[in-house]
């Protein structure tokens, strides 16, 4: 495609003041959509410009959040130019094209999640999260709920998503912290760091992510399962890769980071596996054919699809399958599609926030081959468009959206078993926001109802929001339910973990057991040691009886050391009766985490809630900004992405080495620590990045070794500027042979 900038320009400001239009005539040729479905477009310029996130409010109409800060040119000016907003769109003829908008908000900078709750609007603009009231589609009174949540840095590693998940915490990709609003006050609690861009829960409540070259990670348990023990870092069960197979199937040849890379393109010019992986979203609309259910779609810009990945439930895991080999469930040949973001519709569609750019990769990581490619191309030159996609059942009739302001009480708490999952959210929102103690009966009704596990999930934690649950309720659901239901029941009775209520728990948990079912134990695993504060005597047996079943599950034990926390210690001497608990990895696992409590070794979100995100020194916000979104903010490397940073040789030997890597880059295949990584990527160099000074690379070098490495190093900025002259004899990242023998001469 290619664009006039004049052109565009006086269209602009034609269209600046304008908020209705004739609806624009834009053709979808060249698209592909699997069969059996139609893809439509709902909105497109000149009502958007480069769309990032949206949402739908009661009345079926998208409120969308505008970014075109983002790579308007490839030197990335503008990034900090208040040119963003958060419209509303509407299609005022219900023809199912956006022929009126209203800006909501304007005047924003790189605005990039957003979230109607709470009968307001939850929004992001760096570094804060905003919550406004909304006023006759107005904004009205706005108060800060986080003013660190999206630090300044590298608007491709700041925090977004905001999505409510079923136990009424609000979760985000890329951030360590969960929201909710409850009794009129803002909550924030750790949670774990998850993924990049985007992020999405099924319909038990688990949560889905991913990495630009990961298309699909997810957690196995329930969000803070896991991590409730401050000294602990689980292994297992949190951040897995539910699927080996990054393949891809573009429909022509498309304008990649790394395209000269080996193993990045096959013969044909074709990229052969994700490397922007965004904006997942599992299916919950219930009006796809039979098999559509609870799939992960993936979000793949730059290579213009969509992947369509089936999941499977093991009751401790979770795994993906792509569901076709050699064809996606969207692909174009519109260079300019960037589909970044997914959101279930009230009508069981799935929408498509197109951005619609032609650069999305952000000037700190811009190749030279990309910069060139994209002059040649003119992919530059495509700004000033934005669109939205819809994906719908050919089949299925359009569903009529409930009006929950004249929907009676009974209708609400029946909502909650509708096939549509955004229908069912909204009415458990809905029942909270409004306070509808009166509908407290028919939920309890409807929990007892195992007939609709789905439904009673939802119910639970309607209940749970009214502040209505009682222990007598959850022990009595407990024991007539799915093991889902189960799942969720023995999480919310941590709630009433008192002496009093131990024996009747331990009971109840005694039964579960005879289930045998993988699934119920995980979680009686998580809870536990939890209960064992009220009576470690009663509970240190049971905790036994799970290892003992599940001896070779670490995501077992792990889950018994999560829930055990600060109750270790009272703990280790009742288990201590059993013969073969010494020497066992429940044994060894309890013991370091006494260990790492003495020395107060916290897990690393909890380390950062409480210690760095004070004291951060000027390295250090470089290093998040920029380095941590591949290495961990730990420095121990994310798997399949990037090698650990901690103990490396590569820190521990001369600064110079360092300071070339920082600089030029580094690729594969590694050894660090004796472990080959051959990770068919590279590290970036940074020597191109105008925003990097020779004090900014050595400010980071500093913080790298002392953080990582028993000896901090310094290399003086002026030895950095002479070090941006020793380039690779590529021009483009250092090998490992290359590099050791290049510090030599330097020496």
């Amino acid at each position: 495609m290619r664009i006039n900038i004049g052109l565009l320009a006086i269209y602009a400001v034609v269209t600046a003041c304008q908020s209705s239009y004739k609806e624009p005539k834009i053709t979808l040729e060249g698209y592909k959509i699997e069969e059996g479905f139609d893809l439509d477009l709902v909105a497109s310029e000149p009502f958007l410009d480069a769309p990032v996130a949206m949402d739908f409010d009661s009345q079926g109409r998208l409120w969308v959040a505008e970014m075109p800060g983002f790579m308007e040119n490839l030197e990335g000016r503008g990034q900090k130019e208040p040119t963003g907003s958060i419209k509303i769109l509407e299609d005022l003829d219900n023809d199912g094209i956006i022929d009126h908008t209203n800006t909501f908000l304007d005047s924003l900078i790189m605005p990039r999640a957003l979230k109607l709750v709470y009968g307001g609007l939850l929004y992001v603009e760096p570094p804060n999260l905003y919550f406004v009231e909304i006023e006759d589609d107005r904004p009205g009174n706005r108060i800060v709920v986080d003013s660190s949540y999206a630090p300044q840095g590298n608007p491709e590693y700041q925090p977004n998503g905001l999505v409510l998940n079923i136990d009424n915490w609000i979760y985000s990709a890329k951030s360590n912290f969960r929201y909710r609003r409850k009794n009129g006050k803002w909550l924030k609690q750790p949670t774990t760091n998850r993924g990049q861009w985007g992020i999405s829960h099924d319909n038990f409540g688990r949560l889905y992510y991913n990495h630009n070259s990961q298309q699909l990670l997810g957690d196995y348990v329930l969000p803070n399962r896991l991590i409730r023990n401050k000294f602990f870092v689980p292994k297992y069960g949190l951040n897995r890769l539910l699927t080996d197979d990054q393949r891809v199937y573009p429909l022509h040849p498309t304008a990649v980071n790394r395209g000269y890379a080996k193993g990045i393109l096959d013969k044909d010019s074709l990229l052969i596996n994700v490397t922007a992986a965004c904006g997942p979203l599992i299916y919950q609309g219930g009006n796809f054919p039979e098999g559509y259910e609870e799939n992960a779609f993936v979000c793949v810009p730059e290579a213009n699809l969509i992947k369509r990945n089936i999941l499977s439930f093991h009751g401790d895991s979770t795994s993906a399958k792509q569901a076709w080999q050699g064809k996606e469930f969207l692909a174009s040949t519109d260079e300019g599609f960037r589909p970044v973001n997914l959101v279930n519709g009230p009508d069981g569609a799935i929408y498509i926030a197109d951005m619609h750019r032609g650069v999305i990769q952000h000037y700190a990581f811009l190749s030279p081959y990309l910069k060139k490619k994209a002059k040649k191309e003119q992919l530059d030159t495509l700004i000033g468009f934005g669109r939205i996609l819809k994906i719908q059942n050919k089949d299925s009739e359009h569903a009529k959206i409930p009006d929950f302001e004249k929907t009676s009480v009974s209708e609400l708490v029946q909502l909650l078993g509708n096939k549509n999952g955004w229908i069912r959210d909204r009415a458990q929102r809905y029942l909270i926001l409004k306070d509808k103690s009166e509908a407290v009966p028919a939920l309890e009704e409807l929990v007892g109802n195992n007939t609709n596990p789905i439904a009673q999930v939802h119910a639970l934690y309607a209940l749970e929001g009214l502040n209505a649950l009682s222990f007598s309720l959850l022990n009595a659901v407990v024991k007539e339910s799915d093991a889902e239901v189960v799942s969720h029941t023995i999480t919310l009775m941590e709630e009433f973990v008192s002496k009093e209520n131990a024996p009747l728990a331990m009971s109840v948990f005694q039964e579960l057991m005879e289930k045998q079912n993988v699934s119920i134990d995980m979680y009686l695993a998580t809870t536990v040691g939890t209960w064992a504060k009220a009576a470690p005597d009663i509970f240190a047996p049971l905790m036994y009886t799970l290892y003992k079943r599940y001896k070779n599950n670490t995501l077992i034990t792990e889950a018994l050391v999560s829930g055990s926390g600060k109750t270790t210690k009272e703990l280790i001497p009742y288990l201590q009766k059993f013969s073969d608990f010494e020497n066992s990895e429940l044994s060894i696992k309890l013991i370091k985490n006494i260990d790492r409590q003495k020395g107060n070794k916290l897990n690393a979100i909890y380390a950062d809630n409480e210690h760095k995100m004070d004291n951060r020194t000027r390295g250090a916000q470089i290093f998040r900004q920029i380095c941590a979104a591949c290495h961990g903010l730990d420095g121990k490397g994310i798997e399949g992405i990037a090698p650990p940073f901690y103990k490396s040789e590569y820190l521990s030997g001369p600064a110079e080495r360092v300071g070339l890597i920082v600089l030029h880059g580094l690729k594969g295949p590694l050894y660090i620590n004796g472990k080959l990584y051959d990770l068919d990527q590279a590290m970036p160099g940074m020597a191109g990045n105008e925003s990097l000074s020779n004090e900014d690379i050595s400010d980071v070098i500093s913080y790298v070794t002392n953080a990582f490495s028993r000896n901090s190093k310094y290399l003086a900025p002026e030895k950095i500027k002479k070090l941006r002259e020793r380039k690779p004899e590529d021009g483009r990242e250092f090998t490992e042979q290359e590099l050791m023998s290049y510090v030599k001469k330097l020496q």
